[in-house]
């Protein structure tokens, strides 16, 4: 049984839809018959073709926020409509700072429970299922909503695949923003970066302790660049101060999915796994045979990353 309608929480910068929104609107087809976007912001007219494309019929939007940050006017934003008799069955929400600002919020101006860290919802009956990990990623919960509706859901990226849908664009429809924001944003700082995004990438190189230090990570870098991958590391090196936390690939990091994931110098702990167990091709290389990391290894290497690295740097130098 399809649910009747399914709001999705968009959110974009400077013009381009953040992927974790379109995954969502992806899956929100499957379960929906009608998908609809809320939009804190006042360039919806900009994206509105992108989240159409992806199965929007419709994007209620507030308008400029001044400087606000979103939580507040956009929680306010859609309690009012959810108020007037224009309430969805799920709001699904990325696991995004704005995304838990939001839900939070809303989950207060509603009286409606929320389900975090999802990474699955599925309609069964009349009831909504979602699935979290737990304990490190190595068990599973289902847990099923018994409140009314809307239910309010956030979930992990790259929980679902992005697929475009072919549609046209999606109506804009302002909507009343009942609590303006009392938080204002008056600069932002954006960490300089060369290359693909760590959690959009196609390929992944991350480093960890068997690097042995600090410079090592250099080695990591090098063939990140050769290969046109981004970056990535462990939360032991990020703890060390090794590399900055925007590096760190895991339950307390970034959840990756790329098709290519090199390990290097990891050992492959719980934590590390749930961030990128999912990608399709991992390759580990670690000098302990007994590696947690070969447990989900495509090609596993036995081996030491200070002989390993530089032999590969050079064979993709010599190509």
């Amino acid at each position: 049984m399809a649910l009747n309608r399914i709001w999705v929480l968009a959110e974009a910068a400077d013009g381009k839809v953040a992927p974790i929104t379109l995954e969502m609107l992806t899956k929100a087809r499957e379960l929906g018959d009608t998908v609809e976007a809320v939009y804190g912001g006042g360039d919806a007219d900009a994206i509105a073709e992108t989240l159409g494309d992806y199965g929007a019929g419709k994007v209620y939007a507030t308008g400029d926020l001044d400087g606000s940050l979103p939580g507040q006017p956009v929680a306010s934003a859609v309690a009012k409509q959810v108020a007037d008799g224009n309430a969805p069955d799920l709001i699904m929400i990325g696991t995004t700072y704005d995304g838990r600002d939001v839900a939070g919020r809303l989950s207060v101006a509603l009286d409606k429970p929320v389900l975090t860290n999802n990474t699955e919802v599925a309609v069964d009956g009349d009831d909504v299922v979602v699935t979290t990990p737990v304990f490190g990623g190595t068990k599973l919960v289902r847990t099923r909503f018994t409140a009314g509706a809307p239910h309010i859901a956030l979930f992990r990226p790259k929980s679902f695949t992005a697929e475009s849908s072919g549609g046209g664009a999606a109506e804009v429809v302002t909507v009343d923003i009942t609590e303006p924001g009392t938080a204002k944003v008056h600069n932002r700082h954006v960490e300089e970066a060369t290359g693909p995004k760590l959690d959009e990438a196609d390929i992944v190189v991350s480093g960890g302790r068997g690097l042995g230090e600090a410079g090592k990570y250099d080695m990591i870098e090098q063939l990140a660049k050769a290969l046109k991958a981004a970056p990535g590391a462990s939360r032991a090196i990020v703890d060390a101060g090794w590399v900055p936390y925007s590096y760190q690939v895991g339950q307390t990091g970034k959840v990756v999915k790329p098709t290519v994931y090199i390990a290097a110098g990891i050992s492959g702990a719980t934590q590390h796994l749930v961030g990128m167990k999912g990608s399709k091709n991992i390759i580990a290389i670690n000098k302990d045979p007994e590696a947690p990391i070969f447990s989900v290894a495509d090609l596993g290497i036995v081996g030491d990353v200070h002989k390993v690295l530089p032999k590969l740097l050079e064979a993709l130098q010599n190509r």
